[in-house]
């Protein structure tokens, strides 16, 4: 084999070998981000002032233990037959109750941190089939809210209800969209 003909498969298996190297990367890269995160959409209202519709977010499926605090994101069957994203208030076994005339929600008997809803206080909701208070959080479930409180379904309904566990598809770390508002969630 002369040396040129040499030169040119030694060239061509390095760009094959390149493409393949980084083709390679890419789908796991891909795998990487599917297995682990997602990207959603926020549509509605029920968690202002902290999401605001058209936002963005980038959700991890690895969340270990979900805590009071989250914002997750639940694929569970509900009235609006859609995802819902909602901040955890209680976890189980615990018990959540709402004094609905002083606007005040309960977690095992502490009144819990509101300092993130849009409005102080409570309303008693408007939507149909409201649950009884005090309940006790199942096991394997939590209790979730809105961060608007007082525009919000979430687990004060039946229509919601506790989000099992096994339905959360994902803890809201990140917003990617709108570019002036990136950052992490808290």
């Amino acid at each position: 084999m002369p040396l040129e003909q040499h030169r040119e498969a030694f060239s061509l298996r390095g760009a094959l070998y390149d493409w393949m190297d980084s083709i390679v990367f890419a789908l796991i890269v891909v795998m990487i981000f599917n297995i682990g995160f997602r990207i959603v959409n926020v549509s509605g209202d029920s968690m202002l002032p902290t999401l605001h519709t058209g936002d963005r977010l980038i959700i991890s499926r690895c969340i270990g233990q979900p805590k009071a605090g989250d914002i997750i994101v639940s694929v569970q069957d509900n009235a609006r037959n859609e995802p819902v994203i909602k901040r955890i208030v209680a976890t189980e076994g615990q018990t959540v109750d709402i004094d609905y005339e002083k606007g005040i929600v309960y977690v095992d008997g502490q009144a819990s941190d509101d300092s993130y809803t849009l409005q102080p206080g409570i309303i008693y909701p408007s939507f149909e089939a409201p649950i009884e208070f005090p309940v006790v959080v199942p096991e394997d479930s939590v209790f979730v809210l809105g961060d608007n409180r007082n525009n919000s379904l979430d687990s004060r309904s039946y229509s919601i209800g506790m989000i099992e566990e096994r339905y959360i598809l994902g803890k809201a770390v990140l917003r990617i969209f709108p570019f002036d508002q990136i950052g992490v969630l808290t």
